[in-house]
Protein backbone atom coordinates (compact mmCIF):
# COMPACT_ATOMS: atom_id res chain seq x y z
CA UNK A 1 0.00 0.00 0.00
CA UNK A 2 1.21 3.40 -1.03
CA UNK A 3 1.21 5.58 1.71
CA UNK A 4 0.56 9.77 0.96
CA UNK A 5 2.85 12.18 2.48
CA UNK A 6 1.98 13.70 5.80
CA UNK A 7 2.66 17.59 5.84
CA UNK A 8 4.36 17.91 9.45
CA UNK A 9 6.96 15.99 7.63
CA UNK A 10 7.77 18.39 4.85
CA UNK A 11 9.92 20.81 6.68
CA UNK A 12 11.54 17.89 8.67
CA UNK A 13 12.59 15.66 5.90
CA UNK A 14 15.89 16.76 5.04
CA UNK A 15 17.28 16.39 8.53
CA UNK A 16 15.64 13.02 9.10
CA UNK A 17 17.19 11.61 6.03
CA UNK A 18 20.94 13.19 6.56
CA UNK A 19 20.06 11.39 10.15
CA UNK A 20 19.08 8.27 8.56
CA UNK A 21 22.20 8.24 6.04
CA UNK A 22 24.46 8.55 8.61
CA UNK A 23 23.11 6.12 11.14
CA UNK A 24 21.98 3.03 8.27
CA UNK A 25 25.39 1.04 7.64
CA UNK A 26 25.87 0.83 11.76
CA UNK A 27 22.44 -0.31 12.18
CA UNK A 28 22.08 -2.52 9.34
CA UNK A 29 25.29 -4.17 10.93
CA UNK A 30 22.87 -4.08 14.41
CA UNK A 31 20.13 -5.66 13.15
CA UNK A 32 22.45 -8.52 11.57
CA UNK A 33 23.48 -9.50 14.48
CA UNK A 34 19.68 -9.61 16.36
CA UNK A 35 18.15 -10.84 13.73
CA UNK A 36 19.35 -14.51 14.70
CA UNK A 37 18.54 -14.05 18.08
CA UNK A 38 15.13 -13.12 17.71
CA UNK A 39 14.67 -15.93 15.55
CA UNK A 40 15.16 -18.05 18.43
CA UNK A 41 12.70 -16.37 20.21
CA UNK A 42 10.00 -16.97 18.20
CA UNK A 43 6.94 -19.22 19.68
CA UNK A 44 5.36 -21.65 17.78
CA UNK A 45 2.12 -21.04 16.65
CA UNK A 46 -0.27 -23.70 18.05
CA UNK A 47 -2.74 -24.98 15.37
CA UNK A 48 -6.48 -23.89 15.48
CA UNK A 49 -6.49 -21.44 18.09
CA UNK A 50 -9.57 -19.08 17.92
CA UNK A 51 -8.83 -15.44 17.65
CA UNK A 52 -9.39 -13.04 20.36
CA UNK A 53 -9.31 -9.79 18.95
CA UNK A 54 -11.79 -7.90 20.65
CA UNK A 55 -13.54 -4.46 19.04
CA UNK A 56 -11.43 -1.46 17.15
CA UNK A 57 -10.88 1.12 19.33
CA UNK A 58 -11.89 4.41 18.13
CA UNK A 59 -9.77 6.93 17.59
CA UNK A 60 -8.76 9.86 14.74
CA UNK A 61 -7.14 7.60 12.48
CA UNK A 62 -3.95 9.10 10.01
CA UNK A 63 -2.34 6.21 7.35
CA UNK A 64 0.30 4.62 8.60
CA UNK A 65 4.08 6.90 7.51
CA UNK A 66 6.53 5.24 4.60
CA UNK A 67 10.02 4.96 5.63
CA UNK A 68 9.27 8.45 7.75
CA UNK A 69 7.33 6.54 10.52
CA UNK A 70 10.24 3.84 10.78
CA UNK A 71 12.31 6.82 11.05
CA UNK A 72 10.94 8.36 13.41
CA UNK A 73 10.74 5.07 15.30
CA UNK A 74 14.65 5.06 15.45
CA UNK A 75 15.34 8.23 16.53
CA UNK A 76 12.82 8.54 19.33
CA UNK A 77 13.85 4.99 20.74
CA UNK A 78 9.91 3.80 19.55
CA UNK A 79 7.89 4.03 16.79
CA UNK A 80 5.18 6.19 16.50
CA UNK A 81 1.70 6.11 15.07
CA UNK A 82 2.57 8.10 11.06
CA UNK A 83 2.82 11.81 11.75
CA UNK A 84 4.01 11.83 15.09
CA UNK A 85 6.48 13.76 14.72
CA UNK A 86 4.54 16.88 15.60
CA UNK A 87 5.01 15.95 19.24
CA UNK A 88 5.57 18.76 21.69
CA UNK A 89 9.69 19.45 21.75
CA UNK A 90 11.83 19.83 22.45
CA UNK A 91 13.32 18.36 19.28
CA UNK A 92 16.99 18.89 17.77
CA UNK A 93 17.67 19.69 14.05
CA UNK A 94 17.15 15.65 13.00
CA UNK A 95 13.88 15.25 14.82
CA UNK A 96 15.23 13.20 17.62
CA UNK A 97 13.74 14.33 21.51
CA UNK A 98 17.23 15.47 23.01
CA UNK A 99 16.21 14.33 26.28
CA UNK A 100 16.27 10.93 24.61
CA UNK A 101 19.28 11.62 22.32
CA UNK A 102 21.54 12.90 25.14
CA UNK A 103 20.79 9.80 27.19
CA UNK A 104 21.65 7.28 23.85
CA UNK A 105 24.93 9.65 23.64
CA UNK A 106 25.39 8.74 27.74
CA UNK A 107 24.54 5.14 27.49
CA UNK A 108 26.65 4.72 24.06
CA UNK A 109 29.80 5.82 25.97
CA UNK A 110 28.99 3.47 28.40
CA UNK A 111 27.93 0.36 25.86
CA UNK A 112 24.56 0.44 27.39
CA UNK A 113 25.39 0.40 30.92
CA UNK A 114 23.54 2.29 33.58
CA UNK A 115 25.71 2.85 36.57
CA UNK A 116 23.04 5.32 38.05
CA UNK A 117 22.28 3.28 41.09
CA UNK A 118 18.17 3.88 40.29
CA UNK A 119 16.01 1.65 42.55
CA UNK A 120 12.26 1.00 41.58
CA UNK A 121 9.27 0.54 43.83
CA UNK A 122 8.46 -1.77 46.62
CA UNK A 123 9.23 -5.19 45.63
CA UNK A 124 10.76 -3.82 42.33
CA UNK A 125 13.73 -7.10 42.26
CA UNK A 126 17.32 -6.33 42.09
CA UNK A 127 18.74 -5.09 38.94
CA UNK A 128 20.38 -7.92 36.29
CA UNK A 129 23.57 -7.20 34.51
CA UNK A 130 25.68 -3.45 34.62
CA UNK A 131 25.73 -3.69 30.80
CA UNK A 132 23.01 -3.74 28.75
CA UNK A 133 23.04 -3.94 25.21
CA UNK A 134 24.83 -0.95 23.36
CA UNK A 135 22.82 2.19 22.44
CA UNK A 136 22.18 1.63 18.97
CA UNK A 137 19.98 -1.68 19.90
CA UNK A 138 17.43 0.99 20.61
CA UNK A 139 17.46 1.69 17.27
CA UNK A 140 16.69 -1.56 16.04
CA UNK A 141 13.74 -1.46 13.37
CA UNK A 142 15.27 1.29 11.40
CA UNK A 143 14.96 0.20 7.59
CA UNK A 144 15.78 3.25 5.10
CA UNK A 145 14.34 2.74 1.60
CA UNK A 146 10.98 0.92 2.37
CA UNK A 147 7.65 2.15 0.15
CA UNK A 148 5.02 0.33 1.62
CA UNK A 149 3.87 -1.10 5.38
CA UNK A 150 3.54 -4.55 5.79
CA UNK A 151 0.46 -5.96 6.87
CA UNK A 152 -1.40 -5.70 10.72
CA UNK A 153 -0.85 -8.82 12.74
CA UNK A 154 -3.39 -11.03 12.18
CA UNK A 155 -5.48 -11.78 15.43
CA UNK A 156 -5.51 -15.69 15.42
CA UNK A 157 -1.56 -15.80 14.78
CA UNK A 158 -1.36 -13.41 17.44
CA UNK A 159 -3.01 -15.41 20.05
CA UNK A 160 -1.83 -18.75 19.02
CA UNK A 161 1.94 -16.95 20.08
CA UNK A 162 0.09 -15.32 23.38
CA UNK A 163 -1.86 -17.38 24.89
CA UNK A 164 0.28 -19.86 25.76
CA UNK A 165 2.39 -17.06 27.36
CA UNK A 166 -0.45 -15.77 29.35
CA UNK A 167 -1.41 -18.79 30.93
CA UNK A 168 1.68 -19.53 33.49
CA UNK A 169 1.36 -20.48 36.43
CA UNK A 170 3.20 -17.51 37.42
CA UNK A 171 -0.24 -15.33 37.11
CA UNK A 172 -3.18 -15.86 39.15
CA UNK A 173 -6.09 -13.56 37.55
CA UNK A 174 -4.93 -12.08 34.30
CA UNK A 175 -6.31 -9.58 31.63
CA UNK A 176 -4.66 -8.34 28.24
CA UNK A 177 -5.05 -6.00 25.33
CA UNK A 178 -3.16 -5.47 22.83
CA UNK A 179 -3.79 -2.87 19.90
CA UNK A 180 -2.09 -1.53 16.42
CA UNK A 181 -1.49 2.33 17.28
CA UNK A 182 -1.74 3.21 13.87
CA UNK A 183 -5.08 2.33 13.32
CA UNK A 184 -6.60 1.62 17.01
CA UNK A 185 -7.47 -2.11 16.01
CA UNK A 186 -7.68 -4.51 18.39
CA UNK A 187 -5.56 -7.75 17.76
CA UNK A 188 -5.52 -9.76 21.15
CA UNK A 189 -7.86 -8.98 23.94
CA UNK A 190 -8.17 -11.62 27.04
CA UNK A 191 -10.40 -9.72 29.39
CA UNK A 192 -9.83 -6.13 28.77
CA UNK A 193 -12.96 -4.83 30.53
CA UNK A 194 -11.80 -6.85 33.78
CA UNK A 195 -10.93 -4.25 36.49
CA UNK A 196 -7.84 -5.22 38.14
CA UNK A 197 -5.32 -3.68 40.51
CA UNK A 198 -2.83 -1.66 38.17
CA UNK A 199 -0.15 -0.87 40.46
CA UNK A 200 2.11 1.93 39.34
CA UNK A 201 0.74 1.14 35.01
CA UNK A 202 -1.73 3.82 36.76
CA UNK A 203 1.14 6.47 35.82
CA UNK A 204 0.10 6.04 32.37
CA UNK A 205 -3.07 7.13 33.32
CA UNK A 206 -1.81 10.10 35.36
CA UNK A 207 0.51 11.30 32.47
CA UNK A 208 -2.57 11.60 30.19
CA UNK A 209 -4.61 13.49 31.88
CA UNK A 210 -1.78 15.93 33.48
CA UNK A 211 -0.61 16.31 29.70
CA UNK A 212 -4.50 17.17 28.83
CA UNK A 213 -5.00 19.59 30.97
CA UNK A 214 -2.00 21.49 30.82
CA UNK A 215 0.25 20.80 27.96
CA UNK A 216 3.55 19.76 27.54
CA UNK A 217 5.22 23.21 28.01
CA UNK A 218 3.92 24.05 31.41
CA UNK A 219 6.32 24.44 34.79
CA UNK A 220 5.78 24.70 38.00
CA UNK A 221 7.14 27.33 39.98
CA UNK A 222 8.55 27.72 43.62
CA UNK A 223 7.96 31.47 44.69
CA UNK A 224 10.34 33.98 47.29
CA UNK A 225 7.76 37.00 47.84
CA UNK A 226 8.54 39.99 50.94
CA UNK A 227 5.63 41.73 53.16
CA UNK A 228 7.30 44.99 53.42
CA UNK A 229 5.36 45.64 56.70
CA UNK A 230 6.30 43.18 58.43
CA UNK A 231 9.66 42.28 56.47
CA UNK A 232 8.70 38.60 56.30
CA UNK A 233 10.43 36.80 53.53
CA UNK A 234 7.37 33.67 52.24
CA UNK A 235 9.42 30.65 50.96
CA UNK A 236 6.15 29.94 48.60
CA UNK A 237 5.60 26.38 47.62
CA UNK A 238 4.20 25.58 43.77
CA UNK A 239 4.05 22.14 43.95
CA UNK A 240 7.30 21.09 42.41
CA UNK A 241 8.54 18.03 43.99
CA UNK A 242 11.79 18.16 42.10
CA UNK A 243 13.29 21.65 43.38
CA UNK A 244 16.30 20.54 44.57
CA UNK A 245 18.63 22.29 47.28
CA UNK A 246 22.14 20.22 45.70
CA UNK A 247 25.39 21.74 44.98
CA UNK A 248 25.25 19.68 41.85
CA UNK A 249 22.47 18.58 39.83
CA UNK A 250 22.25 16.51 36.62
CA UNK A 251 18.78 16.39 36.09
CA UNK A 252 17.71 20.36 34.87
CA UNK A 253 15.36 21.01 38.27
CA UNK A 254 15.00 24.08 39.76
CA UNK A 255 17.57 25.35 42.01
CA UNK A 256 16.61 26.37 45.90
CA UNK A 257 20.32 27.69 45.83
CA UNK A 258 19.48 30.36 42.78
CA UNK A 259 16.70 31.02 44.43
CA UNK A 260 17.85 32.33 47.62
CA UNK A 261 20.46 33.87 45.54
CA UNK A 262 18.07 36.04 43.70
CA UNK A 263 15.98 36.61 46.93
CA UNK A 264 18.95 37.94 48.47
CA UNK A 265 19.78 39.89 45.36
CA UNK A 266 16.07 41.61 45.63
CA UNK A 267 16.66 42.06 49.25
CA UNK A 268 20.40 44.20 48.72
CA UNK A 269 18.51 46.29 46.18
CA UNK A 270 15.69 47.66 49.06
CA UNK A 271 18.62 47.75 51.96
CA UNK A 272 17.52 44.69 53.52
CA UNK A 273 19.66 42.52 55.78
CA UNK A 274 17.48 40.81 58.31
CA UNK A 275 14.28 39.16 57.86
CA UNK A 276 11.08 36.78 59.54
CA UNK A 277 11.10 33.49 56.85
CA UNK A 278 8.16 31.71 56.75
CA UNK A 279 6.96 29.01 54.60
CA UNK A 280 3.81 28.73 52.58
CA UNK A 281 1.64 25.49 51.86
CA UNK A 282 -1.37 26.54 51.05
CA UNK A 283 -1.64 25.22 47.31
CA UNK A 284 -2.66 21.72 48.62
CA UNK A 285 -5.58 21.57 51.35
CA UNK A 286 -6.53 18.87 53.42
CA UNK A 287 -3.74 15.66 54.52
CA UNK A 288 -0.65 15.02 53.06
CA UNK A 289 0.15 11.32 54.00
CA UNK A 290 -0.49 8.83 51.54
CA UNK A 291 -3.20 6.27 52.63
CA UNK A 292 -0.50 3.69 52.84
CA UNK A 293 1.06 5.26 55.79
CA UNK A 294 4.56 6.38 56.59
CA UNK A 295 6.57 4.93 53.32
CA UNK A 296 9.59 4.72 51.63
CA UNK A 297 8.27 5.08 48.70
CA UNK A 298 6.98 8.49 49.11
CA UNK A 299 7.17 11.85 51.14
CA UNK A 300 4.29 13.80 52.94
CA UNK A 301 2.67 15.35 49.55
CA UNK A 302 2.83 19.16 50.37
CA UNK A 303 3.84 21.68 47.10
CA UNK A 304 7.06 22.78 49.14
CA UNK A 305 9.84 20.01 49.19
CA UNK A 306 13.29 20.00 48.32
CA UNK A 307 15.02 16.76 46.55
CA UNK A 308 11.41 15.00 46.84
CA UNK A 309 12.30 15.44 50.76
CA UNK A 310 14.70 12.73 50.58
CA UNK A 311 17.66 12.23 53.58
CA UNK A 312 20.12 10.64 51.02
CA UNK A 313 21.82 10.96 47.75
CA UNK A 314 19.28 9.50 46.09
CA UNK A 315 17.13 10.78 42.95
CA UNK A 316 14.62 8.22 42.43
CA UNK A 317 12.99 5.16 44.47
CA UNK A 318 12.60 4.06 47.91
CA UNK A 319 15.01 6.61 50.26
CA UNK A 320 14.16 7.64 53.82
CA UNK A 321 12.36 10.88 53.97
CA UNK A 322 12.58 13.93 56.10
CA UNK A 323 9.43 14.38 58.53
CA UNK A 324 8.24 17.79 57.46
CA UNK A 325 9.29 18.33 53.94
CA UNK A 326 7.93 21.57 53.56
CA UNK A 327 9.93 23.44 57.11
CA UNK A 328 12.96 21.20 55.66
CA UNK A 329 13.11 23.29 52.37
CA UNK A 330 12.40 26.49 54.07
CA UNK A 331 15.40 26.00 56.89
CA UNK A 332 17.67 24.71 53.71
CA UNK A 333 16.35 28.02 52.23
CA UNK A 334 17.14 30.42 55.22
CA UNK A 335 20.62 28.59 55.65
CA UNK A 336 21.15 29.34 51.49
CA UNK A 337 20.47 33.21 52.55
CA UNK A 338 22.86 33.27 55.50
CA UNK A 339 25.05 32.38 52.94
CA UNK A 340 24.73 35.42 50.98
CA UNK A 341 24.26 37.70 53.91
CA UNK A 342 20.90 37.87 55.14
CA UNK A 343 19.89 36.84 58.44
CA UNK A 344 16.69 35.42 58.96
CA UNK A 345 14.43 33.75 62.01
CA UNK A 346 14.02 29.92 61.93
CA UNK A 347 10.63 29.19 59.55
CA UNK A 348 7.76 28.88 60.47
CA UNK A 349 4.08 28.02 58.37
CA UNK A 350 2.11 31.42 57.14
CA UNK A 351 0.30 32.92 53.85
CA UNK A 352 1.87 34.54 51.15
CA UNK A 353 -0.74 37.66 51.04
CA UNK A 354 -1.76 40.19 48.01
CA UNK A 355 0.17 42.91 49.01
CA UNK A 356 3.26 40.69 49.16
CA UNK A 357 5.93 41.52 46.19
CA UNK A 358 7.59 39.12 44.41
CA UNK A 359 11.59 38.60 44.88
CA UNK A 360 12.40 35.70 42.88
CA UNK A 361 11.05 33.05 41.22
CA UNK A 362 12.93 29.28 40.05
CA UNK A 363 10.94 27.05 37.69
CA UNK A 364 10.97 23.41 36.97
CA UNK A 365 11.32 21.87 33.76
CA UNK A 366 8.60 21.49 31.55
CA UNK A 367 5.55 19.25 32.17
CA UNK A 368 6.93 17.00 29.48
CA UNK A 369 9.96 16.62 31.18
CA UNK A 370 8.70 15.82 34.46
CA UNK A 371 5.83 13.18 33.11
CA UNK A 372 8.75 11.34 31.03
CA UNK A 373 10.49 11.72 34.59
CA UNK A 374 7.80 10.69 36.44
CA UNK A 375 7.03 7.50 34.11
CA UNK A 376 10.51 6.44 33.12
CA UNK A 377 11.82 5.96 36.91
CA UNK A 378 8.52 5.43 38.57
CA UNK A 379 8.38 8.34 40.45
CA UNK A 380 5.45 8.40 43.70
CA UNK A 381 6.02 12.09 44.54
CA UNK A 382 5.75 13.40 41.05
CA UNK A 383 2.87 11.56 40.22
CA UNK A 384 0.74 12.71 42.93
CA UNK A 385 2.07 16.33 42.73
CA UNK A 386 1.26 16.38 38.77
CA UNK A 387 -2.48 15.04 40.00
CA UNK A 388 -2.56 17.75 41.97
CA UNK A 389 -1.65 20.12 39.24
CA UNK A 390 -4.94 18.70 37.11
CA UNK A 391 -6.73 19.46 40.10
CA UNK A 392 -5.64 22.95 40.25
CA UNK A 393 -5.84 23.26 36.25
CA UNK A 394 -9.78 21.84 36.16
CA UNK A 395 -10.86 24.06 39.47
CA UNK A 396 -10.92 20.95 41.98
CA UNK A 397 -9.84 21.03 45.51
CA UNK A 398 -5.85 20.06 45.27
CA UNK A 399 -6.43 16.62 47.62
CA UNK A 400 -6.14 12.83 47.15
CA UNK A 401 -10.03 13.41 46.21
CA UNK A 402 -9.80 16.07 44.19
CA UNK A 403 -6.76 15.01 42.04
CA UNK A 404 -8.37 11.53 41.19
CA UNK A 405 -11.53 13.03 40.24
CA UNK A 406 -9.60 15.60 38.02
CA UNK A 407 -7.69 12.64 36.20
CA UNK A 408 -10.88 11.00 35.53
CA UNK A 409 -12.42 13.82 34.21
CA UNK A 410 -9.21 14.23 31.61
CA UNK A 411 -9.79 10.55 30.55
CA UNK A 412 -13.32 10.82 29.88
CA UNK A 413 -12.51 14.11 27.79
CA UNK A 414 -10.21 11.80 25.78
CA UNK A 415 -13.04 9.23 25.35
CA UNK A 416 -10.96 6.40 26.41
CA UNK A 417 -13.31 3.46 28.22
CA UNK A 418 -13.34 4.20 31.79
CA UNK A 419 -16.12 1.34 32.87
CA UNK A 420 -15.36 -0.32 35.76
CA UNK A 421 -12.28 1.38 36.58
CA UNK A 422 -11.73 3.14 39.94
CA UNK A 423 -8.86 5.95 40.79
CA UNK A 424 -7.72 6.21 44.33
CA UNK A 425 -4.02 7.56 43.75
CA UNK A 426 -2.07 8.68 41.38
CA UNK A 427 0.95 6.61 41.30
CA UNK A 428 -0.46 3.16 41.80
CA UNK A 429 0.88 2.89 45.30
CA UNK A 430 -3.14 2.34 46.55
CA UNK A 431 -4.10 -1.12 45.85
CA UNK A 432 -7.58 0.22 45.49
CA UNK A 433 -6.86 1.23 42.59
CA UNK A 434 -8.71 -0.53 39.53
CA UNK A 435 -7.67 -0.14 35.85
CA UNK A 436 -8.46 -2.26 32.40
CA UNK A 437 -6.06 -3.40 29.82
CA UNK A 438 -8.11 -1.87 27.70
CA UNK A 439 -8.41 1.54 29.09
CA UNK A 440 -4.00 1.47 28.90
CA UNK A 441 -3.91 0.95 25.65
CA UNK A 442 -6.27 3.33 24.53
CA UNK A 443 -4.54 5.76 26.40
CA UNK A 444 -0.79 4.62 24.25
CA UNK A 445 -2.80 4.59 21.06
CA UNK A 446 -4.64 8.24 22.04
CA UNK A 447 -0.89 9.49 22.72
CA UNK A 448 0.43 7.94 19.36
CA UNK A 449 -2.57 10.25 17.65
CA UNK A 450 -1.06 12.82 15.34
CA UNK A 451 -4.11 14.58 16.61
CA UNK A 452 -3.20 14.58 20.03
CA UNK A 453 0.89 16.20 19.98
CA UNK A 454 0.31 17.53 23.55
CA UNK A 455 0.23 13.53 24.66
CA UNK A 456 3.35 12.51 22.97
CA UNK A 457 5.46 12.40 26.13
CA UNK A 458 3.59 9.15 27.97
CA UNK A 459 5.05 7.39 25.05
CA UNK A 460 8.59 9.13 24.56
CA UNK A 461 8.82 8.42 28.85
CA UNK A 462 8.20 4.64 28.98
CA UNK A 463 11.51 3.10 29.79
CA UNK A 464 13.50 1.70 26.97
CA UNK A 465 14.56 -2.61 27.98
CA UNK A 466 17.77 -3.08 28.90
CA UNK A 467 18.56 0.91 29.07
CA UNK A 468 16.46 3.29 30.87
CA UNK A 469 14.81 3.74 34.29
CA UNK A 470 12.70 0.26 35.68
CA UNK A 471 13.64 -1.46 33.10
CA UNK A 472 17.73 -1.54 33.17
CA UNK A 473 18.09 -4.62 34.56
CA UNK A 474 15.57 -6.25 32.21
CA UNK A 475 15.38 -7.91 28.46
CA UNK A 476 19.42 -8.72 28.84
CA UNK A 477 18.53 -11.95 26.75
CA UNK A 478 15.40 -10.20 25.19
CA UNK A 479 14.05 -7.41 23.15
CA UNK A 480 16.08 -4.88 24.83
CA UNK A 481 15.80 -1.47 23.01
CA UNK A 482 12.54 -2.70 21.15
CA UNK A 483 10.32 -2.82 24.19
CA UNK A 484 9.22 0.25 25.79
CA UNK A 485 6.83 -0.43 28.51
CA UNK A 486 5.43 1.10 32.30
CA UNK A 487 5.66 -1.43 34.92
CA UNK A 488 3.77 -2.26 37.68
CA UNK A 489 4.91 -4.07 40.85
CA UNK A 490 2.74 -4.61 44.10
CA UNK A 491 2.65 -7.64 46.45
CA UNK A 492 0.86 -9.96 44.81
CA UNK A 493 0.35 -7.89 42.04
CA UNK A 494 2.81 -7.56 38.65
CA UNK A 495 2.01 -5.13 35.35
CA UNK A 496 3.42 -4.67 31.82
CA UNK A 497 1.95 -1.54 29.63
CA UNK A 498 3.60 -0.08 26.61
CA UNK A 499 4.56 -0.22 23.30
CA UNK A 500 6.78 -2.83 20.99
CA UNK A 501 8.00 -2.91 17.45
CA UNK A 502 6.99 -6.48 15.95
CA UNK A 503 8.98 -8.33 13.31
CA UNK A 504 7.61 -6.66 10.52
CA UNK A 505 7.99 -2.94 11.59
CA UNK A 506 4.55 -2.18 12.98
CA UNK A 507 4.29 -0.68 16.48
CA UNK A 508 1.74 -2.19 18.71
CA UNK A 509 0.53 -1.06 22.22
CA UNK A 510 -0.02 -3.92 24.52
CA UNK A 511 -1.25 -4.05 28.57
CA UNK A 512 -0.52 -7.49 30.85
CA UNK A 513 -2.25 -7.23 34.09
CA UNK A 514 -1.79 -10.04 36.92
CA UNK A 515 -2.84 -10.18 40.01
CA UNK A 516 -2.56 -13.02 42.52
CA UNK A 517 1.37 -13.51 41.92
CA UNK A 518 2.71 -15.68 44.21
CA UNK A 519 6.23 -15.94 43.02
CA UNK A 520 7.17 -11.75 41.57
CA UNK A 521 9.91 -13.05 40.12
CA UNK A 522 8.37 -15.93 37.69
CA UNK A 523 5.60 -12.94 37.17
CA UNK A 524 8.26 -10.84 35.95
CA UNK A 525 9.45 -12.82 33.90
CA UNK A 526 6.41 -13.93 32.43
CA UNK A 527 5.41 -10.80 30.97
CA UNK A 528 8.80 -10.11 30.20
CA UNK A 529 8.00 -12.91 28.02
CA UNK A 530 5.15 -11.83 26.37
CA UNK A 531 6.54 -8.39 24.93
CA UNK A 532 9.51 -10.38 23.82
CA UNK A 533 7.39 -12.99 21.74
CA UNK A 534 5.40 -9.38 20.49
CA UNK A 535 8.74 -8.11 19.37
CA UNK A 536 9.88 -11.53 17.49
CA UNK A 537 6.18 -11.97 15.85
CA UNK A 538 5.10 -10.81 12.46
CA UNK A 539 1.78 -13.03 13.42
CA UNK A 540 0.24 -13.05 10.33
Amino acid sequence: MVVPELRPWRAARPHVARFADAVRPRLARTAAAVRPRLARLRPSRPAGVATTAGPRITRSVARPGTWRFTVVAATAGTVLAAGAVTAAGPWDSTGQRTAEQDRAVALEATRGADHGGTRGNAGTPPRGPGTAPSAPSVLTGLGGGATTVKSVPGGKALSGTLAPLLKTPAFGDRSASVVDVSTGRSLYADGPADAFTPASTTKIATAAAVLAALGPDHRLTTRATYEPDTKEVILVGGGDPTLTARKKDTTGSASLRDLAARTAAALAERGVREVTLSYDTTLYPGGERHPIGVNPNIALITPLMADEARTDDSVSGPADRVPDPAADAARKFGALLKEHGVKTTPPGPSKSTTRADTLATVSSPPLATLVERMLTHSDNDLAEALARQTAIATGRRADFAGGTAAVRTQLQKLGVPLKGTAFKDASGLDRRNRLTTGLLTALLVKSGDPARPELRPVLTGLPVAGFTGTLTGRYADGAAGVVRAKTGTLTGVNALAGTVVDREGRLLAFAFLATGTTDPTAAQAALDKAATALAACGCR
